[in-house]
């Protein structure tokens, strides 16, 4: 059996019409470049997406689906993926096709970059020429603002959906619900380092927004004290392995 490399975690909530042609974009990116497969998570979705889900295992076999009973949010439907994952490598889009799948290998060939420190990476996508409502645009800017000033974690478009990490770095991470939006401040939080790679955006052509200003806000601004408290009890003492001393000698060996 082949070994899984990335798994493409995408969690959905009422995403009917998006399932295919965003299944279709990723075999399209990645297929015959990596070893995949792809997990969409349905988060309780109340129209067709299930129907189009089945439709869509049907095409292609790298797909796998998962479904939450009730709807229980993004950050849910992305543990849920990541938990199920067989890949080393984990990337998150959105359900709603607005973060493409061709700028995975842009995201990838950042990760390579980083050598023995990829497993402690996190890399974030950074939206360009965002083509959201004005509404959105404006909610995404303020929140943005608002992580960024409290919680320095020096990534400019942190709710981008479009991310890449080792599956062993999200599980180390504390969870809670709307961590996705945080994933920087908590890999620095434990010594990990992020990058931000350019990646395209696009309208929403079928389907709602789930967010509004006051809803990423308000919420966002209770959430981020508690990313502060976490970043405030953070301990990294570094570990080393202590090896066996052989007649020449070892050093200690990093972990």
């Amino acid at each position: 059996m082949e070994r899984i490399e990335l798994s493409v975690v995408v969690p959905m909530h009422n995403e009917h019409g998006n399932v295919i042609p965003l299944m279709e974009e990723i075999h399209a990116a990645l297929d015959g470049k990596f070893a995949y497969e792809a997990i969409f998570v349905d988060d309780g979705s109340t129209d067709e997406t299930a129907q189009d889900l089945n439709d869509a295992q049907a095409r292609f076999p790298t797909l796998r689906v998962l479904r939450h009973r009730i709807c229980s949010g993004q950050s849910a439907g992305i543990r849920s993926g990541v938990k199920a994952a067989k890949g080393t490598w984990i990337a998150t889009l959105d359900g709603d096709r607005q973060n493409d799948p061709a700028d995975i290998p842009a995201l990838w060939a950042k990760l390579q970059e980083q050598g023995d420190l990829a497993p402690r990476t996190l890399i974030n996508g950074h939206r360009q020429k965002r083509l959201d409502t004005f509404i959105r645009r404006l909610s995404s800017k303020v929140g943005n603002g608002v992580r960024a000033r409290l919680l320095r974690d020096a990534t400019p478009d942190s709710g981008c959906g479009l991310k890449l990490y080792a599956r062993s770095l999200y599980l180390d991470m504390p969870y809670f619900n709307h961590m996705h939006r945080f994933m920087p401040a908590l890999v620095q939080r434990d010594g990990g380092q992020t990058h931000s790679v350019r990646v395209h955006h696009r309208n929403r052509e079928v389907g709602q927004s789930k967010y509004g200003v006051l809803n990423r806000l308000w919420v966002g601004i209770v959430d981020i004290r508690g990313v502060r408290w976490l970043q405030s009890r953070a301990a990294v003492p570094g570990v080393d392995e202590i090896v066996p001393q052989t007649s020449e000698g070892n050093a200690p060996r990093p972990s």
